[in-house]
C-alpha cells in the first residue's frame, strides 16, 4: 500500500470519527432538550392546576382570616412548585453536562491516541538523526496530555462542589418551607 493510500485511509477514518462525534454530541442536544421541553410542559400544567384551584377556593372565602390562610398555603404551594421544578432542570443540565463531559474526554482521547499512533509511525519512518524531533514532540505530548488531566480533574471537582451546593441549598430551602407549612395546619 502507498503512503498516499495511507494517507486516503486515515482522512477517511478521521473524517468517519467526527461525523459520529457530531452525531453523539447532537443527540445529548436533542434529548435534553426534550427534557426540557418536557419539564416546562409539566411545569406549566402543574402552575395552571394550582392557579385554577386557587381561583375556585378564593370564590368560597368567607372571611380575612381565611383568605390570609389561603394565600399563605398558595405561596407555599407554589414554592414547592419552584423548588421542584429547579431541582429537575438542575439534574437535566447536570446529565446534560456529564455526557458532554464525557464525549469531550473521549474526543481528546481518540486524538491524543491518533497523535502517539501519528508520532510511531513518523519515527519509524523518519531519517536518521531526527529522533531528537520525535523524543520533543513526544515529550510535548506528554506534557498536554497530563495538562488536559489535570484540567478534567479540575472542572470534575467543581462540578462536584457546584452540585452539592446546590442540593444542601434546595434541601434547605425545602426545610424551611415545608415546617412553615406545617405550623399553619
Amino acid at each position: 500500500m502507498t503512503t498516499l493510500n495511507t494517507v486516503a485511509e486515515q482522512l477517511s477514518d478521521l473524517s468517519k470519527s467526527n461525523v459520529d462525534a457530531a452525531m453523539k454530541f447532537a443527540a445529548v442536544g436533542v434529548g435534553s432538550a426534550e427534557r426540557f421541553l418536557g419539564l416546562n410542559f409539566e411545569a406549566t400544567k402543574a402552575g395552571f392546576d394550582a392557579s385554577s384551584k386557587n381561583a375556585k377556593a378564593v370564590t368560597s372565602v368567607k372571611d380575612a382570616q381565611e383568605l390570609n390562610s389561603l394565600s399563605t398555603k398558595a405561596a407555599e404551594t407554589g414554592m414547592e412548585l419552584v423548588m421542584g421544578y429547579s431541582k429537575n432542570f438542575y439534574e437535566i443540565a447536570a446529565s446534560a453536562q456529564a455526557q458532554y463531559t464525557s464525549l469531550v474526554e473521549e474526543r481528546v482521547s481518540v486524538f491524543q491516541q491518533s497523535m502517539v499512533d501519528t508520532l510511531d509511525k513518523v519515527s519509524k519512518a523518519a531519517p536518521a538523526g531526527s529522533d531528537v524531533f520525535v523524543t520533543a514532540m513526544k515529550t510535548g505530548l506528554a506534557a498536554t496530555t497530563a495538562a488536559t488531566d489535570s484540567f478534567t480533574k479540575a472542572a470534575k471537582q467543581a462540578s462536584a462542589f457546584a452540585e452539592t451546593a446546590f442540593k444542601t441549598a434546595t434541601e434547605t430551602a425545602e426545610k424551611t418551607v415545608k415546617p412553615s407549612s406545617a405550623k399553619r395546619k
